[in-house]
């Protein structure tokens, strides 16, 4: 075993909000004789985007929060301190740095544009000395068995999917030591509030479809539930195409976002059900969905920027809208669809909405309205609990024809309403308010 650095580490976290299967911590433990932790809260990510929506509006907020607060209590589990601030990162690394005499910094690798931004601001603010290290610690199949280089990544979900499954390995699950409680260290700092952040307290809706809140522990215990007891998960592939309740799906895309909850620890607990209560159609269609999780995250590793733009990774040249009146119309379930308006509600009452109103509300924007679809876009990563920026510029590209769909389809709202919501009862919790 290698010798410690008789120096301090920083665990600097971003979406990787959890103590299992964490290569971050598992790297400053095993290195360093000493650990520290931090957490931002960026305020450029409470700010309006350029479509004039905020960046993260009060149920990412809430949810974040939640995720914290079961984080730093995690981590003095582990004999580790959680220091959190309402800061950019650029302004405060560098005086923690200076502060604990610390030379590296692990965290998770990140390639969008802004987390890019915030890099380099932050390498500008340290000294050479300062070592940045930096883990994909989000997939399921890691880069580097993957692909070395990322320009060859299929344009087509099937070949990509195929290929993994024959050739590469899902890694183990990463083991985490505990540190002594010597390492913990006097914490001044406060986790902010939702008015902090700049929001009124508020109820979650009581018919929500996640009814969970924020935090690796209620991640691992909903995870324990709908595998080992209602066994749900052996009628996913049946049950997901659901509208209503906790249970027509799997619903850990929100612990899977902010990263309270690994990919690996999802797929090693299904081999683990499989071995107890046998593998069917459902319980692969689970890796399955977080094959295409992954996928999404391998074009955007491919295309950088492109995902972010009007004509996609296409470069289509589309003739697009940006008809505030049909935007809003859309926003607030006013259009002349009622299937679309009650899921638009749902999502603005209870920052959710189920993968197959996703679908819909998407085509419908994009290909009915024929709006801007990164408008859409910038509205689900300001609203939704479990956005994740590669998951979600990846379907709205897809659902509007500039992305990974070959066969550019579009929706049949109506049909699609009859078919997922036969009896109206979707749409009679969501719109009934509005007929007094």
């Amino acid at each position: 075993m290698q010798k410690k650095q008789e120096n301090t580490s920083l665990i600097w976290f971003r979406n990787n909000l959890r103590v299992h299967d964490n290569t971050s911590i598992k790297k400053a433990v095993e290195n360093h004789t000493k650990v520290i932790a931090v957490y931002f809260f960026d305020p450029k990510l409470f700010q309006m985007d350029e479509f004039g929506f905020q960046k993260t509006a009060k149920y990412r907020a809430k949810f974040l929060l939640e995720t914290i607060i079961d984080l730093r209590k995690n981590l003095a589990d582990l004999n580790i301190t959680l220091l959190t601030y309402f800061k950019s990162p650029e302004d405060e690394i560098h005086k923690i740095c200076d502060a604990f005499k610390i030379k590296k910094v692990y965290t998770q690798k990140e390639w969008t544009k802004e987390e890019e931004n915030t890099n380099n601001l932050i390498k500008n603010t340290l000294s050479n000395e300062i070592h940045l290290i930096e883990e994909y610690d989000q997939f399921l199949y890691n880069p580097d068995t993957v692909s070395k280089d990322f320009s060859k990544i299929p344009d087509v979900f099937t070949i990509f999917r195929k290929k993994l499954e024959k050739t590469v390995e899902v890694h183990k699950e990463v083991q985490v030591s505990k540190c002594t409680s010597e390492n913990l260290i006097e914490n001044k700092t406060i986790i902010p509030t939702l008015q902090d952040l700049g929001f009124e307290d508020f109820e979650i809706h009581e018919n929500t479809a996640f009814p969970f809140s924020g935090g690796e522990t209620s991640a691992l215990e909903r995870l324990n539930t709908y595998f080992f007891e209602t066994k749900k998960v052996s009628f996913y592939k049946k049950t997901r195409n659901g509208l209503i309740g906790a249970d027509y799906s799997t619903k850990f895309s929100p612990w899977l976002a902010n990263g309270s909850l690994s990919a690996k620890t999802i797929y090693w607990k299904i081999k683990e059900y499989e071995a107890e209560f046998g593998a069917n159609d459902s319980t692969y269609w689970v890796i399955f969905e977080l094959i295409w999780r992954d996928y999404f995250k391998y074009i955007s590793l491919k295309y950088n920027s492109k995902v972010f733009q009007l004509g996609g990774i296409l470069e289509k040249d589309y003739q697009w809208s940006s008809d505030k009146q049909l935007i809003n119309q859309w926003i607030n379930g006013e259009t002349k669809d009622d299937f679309v308006n009650a899921n638009m509600i749902e999502l603005k009452e209870t920052g959710f909405m189920s993968n197959r109103g996703r679908q819909n509300v998407a085509s419908y924007f994009a290909k009915e309205l024929l709006l801007d679809w990164r408008i859409g876009a910038a509205y689900f990563e300001s609203l939704l609990i479990d956005y994740d920026v590669h998951s979600n510029y990846g379907n709205w590209m897809y659902v509007a024809g500039v992305g990974n769909d070959p066969r550019d389809r579009k929706f049949n709202t109506q049909f699609q309403a009859e078919r997922y919501d036969g009896n109206h009862k979707f749409r009679k919790i969501w719109l009934i308010k509005t007929l007094f």
